[in-house]
């Protein structure tokens, strides 16, 4: 399996919504990785997988950002569809003339 680090900034939407579906109220400590990388340098990052693929995305305020920005657009395009609810129709109420 590969690994793969990536920056926020080369976030694709699909690595971001799986990283909001993994992650919906946020990381916390508990899920951040560290580890040295090739310049021993310490890298902390959050984990995302795929069939084929370990997603390191380094962790940084602007990712939280990103990540509250993705799911609230998410959110917001999910009551813009104008053909949700179109093909319902509710009936009229009939009254009783059996008075």
């Amino acid at each position: 399996m590969r690994r793969v680090i990536v920056d926020y900034k080369k976030l694709t939407n699909e690595i971001l919504s799986m990283l909001v579906e993994k992650y919906p109220d946020g990381y916390g400590d508990d899920d951040i990785i560290k580890f040295k990388n090739a310049n021993n340098e310490t890298v902390e990052a959050v984990e995302v997988r795929t069939e084929d693929t370990i997603y390191l995305v380094k962790v940084s305020t602007r990712l939280a950002n990103t990540m509250e920005k993705f799911e609230d657009d998410d959110d917001d395009d999910f009551g813009t569809d104008d053909s949700l609810g179109n093909d319902i129709e509710i009936p009229e109420e009939q009254e009783d003339d059996d008075d």
